[in-house]
């Protein structure tokens, strides 16, 4: 996606402009003193940077033209308020400002709403990530510990963000029929076993008379009691026990 031309938002990535260190630092100063077309072509000049950031969030499910256009705010945020007088390059200040910029859209508009302490406690964690992994691979543990919190609250905190998979999502795909993760769930309570004798029960119960019927559908499917079938259908409690009993005998022998 992003290795060669890419058409994002109506731009061509392929033509993008390259800006050198020196035309950065003179760019910004012109930029700080209300010159309108160096602050174009700073934007401009770093969008690259933006699409860049932009792959930490390829697995997520939004359009990317979206998040891109997320992130540009974050870039102009940062033309707009960086400080030339301080001894910073401009990409150190910038990549906070976009990826904030694009956190806080896709926190805002999660599918599933979390608290904002948790949200909160969640990017913080991530953060430290981000800090703490220049060394190598990073321990829940050893976040929790920089951010001064509990290892359990990170992991909750961090779960509540993550994007929930569709049942439709694809994991495998060959060239032919997909396979989604609904293809790779089994229902440990309703194997083949259970559903055969679903349907056997069934065939047996229509295989009763039609007050038997009645009888095993009101007391096992209604949970009524046998004097509450009795009131309804005008028979004595013991008929209705009788009735049940019989047709319990013939259902155990049509299975």
């Amino acid at each position: 996606m992003y290795g060669g031309k890419v058409e994002i938002c109506g731009v061509n990535t392929a033509r993008l402009p390259r800006l050198t260190s020196q035309e950065m630092k003179e760019l910004l100063k012109k930029s700080r003193a209300g010159d309108a077309a160096a602050r174009d072509v700073l934007i401009e000049g770093n969008l690259r940077l933006v699409l860049r950031l932009l792959q930490r969030f390829s697995t997520r499910r939004e359009c990317m033209d979206d998040l891109f256009q997320v992130g540009c705010i974050g870039l102009i945020k940062a033309v707009d308020n960086f400080n030339t007088e301080l001894d910073v390059e401009f990409s150190t200040y910038a990549v906070p400002m976009i990826l904030g910029e694009i956190r806080r859209y896709l926190r805002d508009n999660n599918v599933i709403r979390v608290s904002r302490s948790v949200r909160d406690l969640a990017y913080r964690a991530l953060a430290a990530r981000e800090r703490l992994s220049v060394d190598g691979e990073v321990g829940l543990e050893e976040i929790a510990a920089a951010i001064g919190e509990k290892p359990e609250d990170v992991g909750r905190a961090l779960e509540a963000i993550t994007e929930p998979v569709s049942l439709y999502d694809t994991v495998y795909s060959d060239g032919g029929d997909s396979v989604c993760v609904m293809d790779q769930i089994r229902d440990t309570d309703a194997d083949d076993e259970l559903w055969l004798e679903d349907i056997a029960l069934k065939e047996a119960i229509s295989k009763l008379s039609p007050k038997e019927r009645e009888i095993i559908t009101k007391r096992f499917y209604a949970g009524k009691t046998q004097m509450e079938i009795a009131e309804e259908i005008g028979i004595s409690q013991a008929q209705v026990s009788r009735l049940e009993k019989g047709a319990f005998e013939r259902i155990r022998k049509n299975m």
